[in-house]
């Protein structure tokens, strides 16, 4: 298993603390976070897929329909 070092200000390592309670110590609670951050940008990049392919059949995107979509399904 690789080792990182990842250099962090106060309120990070009070953050990272807080959640080394819940995920099985500090190296779960990094490692959680970075499955997190993977599922947020696939997440993210088929948004941007789904919009390209809306916009090439349709027409362009309404903005607004766009941010609405967003806040709804909290993108």
């Amino acid at each position: 298993m690789a080792t990182t070092t990842v250099r962090l200000d106060e309120a990070d390592e009070r953050i990272l603390d807080r959640l080394a309670l819940e995920y099985n110590g500090r190296s779960g609670a990094i490692r959680h976070a970075l499955r997190e951050l993977a599922v947020e940008q696939d997440r993210q990049e088929a948004l941007r897929s789904f919009l390209a392919d809306w916009e090439a059949k349709d027409g362009p995107v309404d903005e607004a329909a766009v941010e609405a979509m967003s806040e709804r399904y909290n993108l």
